[in-house]
């Protein structure tokens, strides 16, 4: 436990000092230049330096290979903090999130996420709420993939919570499939109410899209099911290589 808290503490540290120091400069050179590629790779350079300060690995398996030339939205179960800058490496050079709006209280981290094409999500303002979903479509219609996390919270257990609709709604009206994964691992690394990252492998299964061509609004409800069923079901694999 020691040894975690004082790498936790580290990689608290290094990521913000990164931040601070790396974000203003990638911030200025995309705004001058238009440069919008170069962020995500300082992201993925930000996030792999605190998995590794941290001790997190992770393995991925994918029932077919990643559909990197399409934009998706890939669908993921959420247990920890961990789950989003862990999925953002994992899955996508270029991996777009919907991110909770409280982030932007976080000026800099914020400013940046914008840049790079994320968008916010306000739960607590429908209005607002809609006017991101849309955003997010007309987003994915010119090529840009997301990363969604339906359930809106991080579970307490191993059961799924219910899945809100809003990220389907937006696959839908972009006509984009959707990419179910499931991520294992999230929780054993940082417990809810906790701050300390103990260093594990995290497991994350990807199958086949599930495409939205042809379906309309009305659809949305199905399609949740069937995502959900979907993602479920590889959960209950287990981890990749148990």
């Amino acid at each position: 436990m020691v040894i975690a808290a004082v790498r936790s503490f580290l990689t608290y540290v290094a990521v913000s000092l990164y931040v601070l120091i790396v974000a203003p400069v990638g911030m200025l050179l995309a705004a001058v230049f238009g440069w919008k590629a170069h962020l995500y790779v300082l992201g993925h350079i930000g996030v792999r330096l605190g998995l590794a300060l941290c001790g997190i690995r992770y393995r991925v398996a994918a029932a077919q290979p990643l559909p990197l030339s399409r934009a998706a939205v890939y669908c993921a179960n959420h247990q920890s903090n961990i789950d989003p800058p862990l999925l953002f490496n994992a899955l996508h050079p270029r991996m777009h999130i919907l991110y909770k709006a409280e982030i932007n209280a976080i000026p800099l981290l914020a400013r940046a996420f914008r840049m790079g094409g994320f968008i916010p999500v306000d739960r607590g303002n429908n209005e607002a709420a809609l006017r991101s979903i849309d955003a997010g479509a007309a987003s994915i219609r010119s090529g840009n993939s997301f990363l969604i996390f339906p359930e809106g919270t991080r579970s307490r257990t191993d059961d799924l919570l219910s899945f809100k609709k809003g990220g389907f709604i937006m696959a839908i009206k972009a006509q984009a499939p959707i990419v179910p994964v499931a991520i294992q691992g999230g929780r054993a690394a940082m417990r809810r109410g906790s701050r300390i990252i103990r260093p594990v492998t995290v497991s994350v299964r990807v199958g086949k899209p599930i495409e939205t061509a042809g379906l309309g609004l009305e659809d949305r409800a199905q399609l949740i099911n069937r995502v959900r069923e979907r993602i479920a079901a590889m959960l209950a694999e287990g981890p990749v290589g148990s």
